[in-house]
């Protein structure tokens, strides 16, 4: 199932691994039904839910074919009085002497006040970028990159500003980055995503199957950037701006 998915997505092995970080001999081996080189079922549990995310599938209902197929589900919880003798031997630590602890973080707190009313200090919320993604797209789809605060003459910040909103039609692996190299996204689309993307100066796109998805930048529509299951690398700058 993984290997399925995996070419239904256009990725190769490489590209898989470079999005989950899972060794590509992992990967390799978890495709033969091998299991043995990562060193234990929690392991193998946590790169299996890894894999099933990147390429679309339920996690959940993979790890339950993995415990099929070896045999069912350890028993759990096996260290829980473990876990509650912790907890109480912690209780017990925390009767000690505790009000110099908050005496010391109260004066902490009121010399980092009177520093920062000294200095004119002044906080900023920082602008946050969202990707959404349309009916159906999984949750795990859904990313925010926080930007540092525009200053004040914000128009040249938005002159400068790429929009990139790609929607698929078919699964296809997506790999975005800005002007300095910086991945904003790396994973496969599903049928029906939407995704905007907003970077200044440049953005860079790479399609794995150019015909299933269509793209529009600065809000212009730019429509298919190649042929069904071809490769394609295209990068985009902001909007010209207005002749005066």
């Amino acid at each position: 199932m993984l290997s399925t998915a995996r070419r239904s997505a256009g990725m190769t092995v490489e590209q898989l691994s470079a999005v989950t970080r899972v060794r590509e001999a992992i990967i390799n081996a978890f495709e033969r039904d091998e299991f043995a080189q990562c060193g234990g079922d929690f392991y193998e549990r946590g790169h299996i839910k890894a894999l099933s995310r990147a390429l679309g599938l339920d996690p959940e209902a993979m790890v339950q074919r993995y415990d099929e197929f070896n045999g069912g589900r350890p028993p759990a919880l096996q260290m829980a009085g473990v876990f509650r003798t912790d907890r109480v031997l912690r209780a017990a630590e925390r009767r000690g002497p505790t009000w110099s602890m908050g005496l010391g973080v109260v004066l902490s707190l009121v010399v980092i006040f009177g520093v920062v009313r000294v200095m004119g200090g002044e906080t900023h919320p920082a602008a946050v970028e969202e990707i959404s993604a349309g009916q159906g797209a999984p949750a795990a789809e859904l990313h925010q990159r926080a930007k540092p605060a525009p200053p004040r003459a914000s128009a040249t910040v938005v002159s400068n500003e790429v929009v990139v909103q790609v929607k698929a039609k078919r699964s296809s692996y997506v790999n975005v980055l800005d002007a300095q190299g910086r991945r904003l996204f790396a994973g496969t689309m599903q049928p029906g995503m939407t995704s905007t993307w907003r970077a200044p100066n440049r953005v860079d796109l790479e399609v794995s199957d150019a015909g299933a998805v269509s793209v529009q930048v600065n809000g212009k529509k730019v429509g298919k950037l190649g042929s069904r299951g071809e490769t394609v690398r295209r990068s985009f700058g902001p909007p010209a701006p207005p002749a005066r």
